[in-house]
């Protein structure tokens, strides 16, 4: 078994790397050697099995074709220009969420070996007139740019699929909270700052009013649900090839006060209340009310609670502990 990880130096990637080098096999097979490609080669890791990390620029189809080769079984497509960076500069989010997810999949098609494809897909897919809830049947009408290039990966996933040139699966992500490392230009961004902030001493700015909902998942829930699907039977799937992951539905207020329940009262003090036009006007846009039967029916699990979500951070991910 030889995976690739596209994205591999972002933080869903490493966690998926390292997942994989916990468990050591895949759909079945031990895996023999994992390649972690993104724009710049990743750092190494520590796996039962060979690592190699490269540059690979997924909107360069030479790039591309150098790094999926007929020993490639499995392609998680983590990489992408992310919410408001998409939507602020049109251009670069079509090359890298549309023309790079169109190269990876002609690179397969034609190498005619039909890998697995685990590609992300998002929440922003849904959007506009359409009624609550978001059901597994409900038609993407997307109202973001990057909304729009993640819905046409979707139907290019499914076409692909169809066509059997990939044995693809799409999933929906949820907001992922409480994530690592430093805010990033997702429009998202601040559902994990203001948790992950105030749990390492810093403060933190919430630009939406408390009572505003979203929809969550820990990255560990994230990754568990990634590889599962990685494992998922074609058949199993059926004709859409796309779906939501479970989630949670939480206000900003019942995150706060689940950060408050885990760490107690001193982390929440640390953030503050600044209202962000543009920011709310994205997230205003946004739906929260999501059904994913057919994930929970496929055996994906969404966390028991936000409290969950600030213990792993806290155990996972925070300095210095």
């Amino acid at each position: 078994m030889h995976v690739t990880i596209i994205g591999g130096g972002g933080f869903i990637g490493r966690k998926t790397a390292q997942s994989l080098a916990e468990k050591g096999s895949l759909r079945g097979q031990t895996i023999q050697s994992l390649t972690l490609a993104d724009i710049a080669a990743p750092d190494t890791l520590d796996a039962p099995f060979a690592v190699h990390t490269t540059a690979c620029d997924i909107t360069d189809r030479a790039s591309v074709d150098q790094l999926i080769t007929t020993d490639t079984d499995v392609i998680f497509h983590f990489a992408a220009v992310v919410s408001s960076h998409a939507e602020e500069d049109f251009e670069v989010g079509m090359k890298v969420n549309l023309d790079g997810t169109l190269n990876i999949l002609e690179r397969c098609r034609m190498l005619g070996t039909c890998p697995v494809v685990v590609f992300t897909s998002s929440l922003a897919v849904f959007g506009g007139e359409v009624p609550d809830p978001i059901t597994d049947h409900t038609i993407p009408n997307p109202q973001t740019s990057y909304g729009m290039q993640k819905a046409i990966g979707e139907l290019l996933l499914n076409d692909y699929s169809r066509k059997g040139y990939v044995d693809g699966r799409g999933f929906r992500l949820p907001t992922i909270s409480v994530r690592p490392g430093k805010p990033n230009r997702a429009a998202s961004s601040f559902m994990s700052s203001i948790i992950r902030e105030p749990l390492n001493g810093e403060p933190a700015i919430c630009p939406v009013d408390e009572d505003q909902e979203h929809f969550y998942l820990s990255p560990r829930r994230c990754v568990e649900n990634l590889i599962k699907g990685a494992e998922l039977n074609a058949p199993d799937l059926g004709q859409q090839r796309c779906m939501t992951l479970p989630g949670q539905r939480l206000s900003i207020r019942q995150m706060i006060d689940a950060l408050t329940a885990v760490a107690g009262p001193k982390p929440a003090k640390l953030i503050k209340w600044e209202a962000q036009p543009d920011i709310a006007a994205i997230v205003r846009g946004w739906r929260f009310d999501y059904r994913f039967d057919k994930a929970l029916a496929l055996g994906l699990k969404a966390d028991t609670s936000f409290e969950d979500n600030v213990r792993y951070y806290m155990e996972d991910d925070l300095p210095n502990t």
